[in-house]
């Protein structure tokens, strides 16, 4: 899945894991177990199984949030879509092979009022959204590996 590159506000990065794709898709596609190693999402559910077109439900920071999965292809690749505040949200995990190790990427886009008027600050802030949660999936991947 691609996120909305037409929107006022993307973001994208990538990060070297020491764990292979299987730990770290271990760790993403647990979604109910993402407040356990992110502290920035304070509640996750998801309605049914870990499928394309199943929602979930998670709080993260002051925004409740409602996604759908649009992509889950193990353990390459993890994709949602989602509104929230406004804002429709695309996100996509992906992972591959990488010398021993995965390399993870990650890519958001916000469209809609806010990320229009707001363009630099929804810029920052998905940046830095981004990097932290590369770094916490790292963190837990590594954890799990015992690496």
């Amino acid at each position: 899945m691609e996120i909305d590159r037409s929107a006022p506000a993307t973001a994208a990065g990538e990060l070297d894991i020491a764990a292979s794709p299987e730990v770290v898709w271990d760790v993403i596609s647990n979604i109910e177990a993402w407040p356990s190693w992110n502290p920035d999402v304070k509640t996750a559910t998801l309605d049914g199984p870990l499928a394309v077109g199943s929602v979930f439900r998670w709080r993260a920071g002051s925004a409740s949030l409602t996604s759908t999965l649009r992509v889950v292809d193990t353990p390459r690749e993890l994709s949602w879509s989602g509104r929230a505040m406004g804002i429709r949200a695309i996100h996509t995990f992906r992972f591959e092979p990488s010398d021993g190790g995965t390399l993870a990427r990650s890519e958001e886009s916000w469209a809609g009022l806010v990320p229009t008027l707001l363009r630099g600050y929804s810029r920052r802030t998905l940046d830095r959204g981004i990097r932290n949660v590369l770094r916490l999936l790292k963190d837990e991947a590594e954890r799990r590996a015992g690496t």
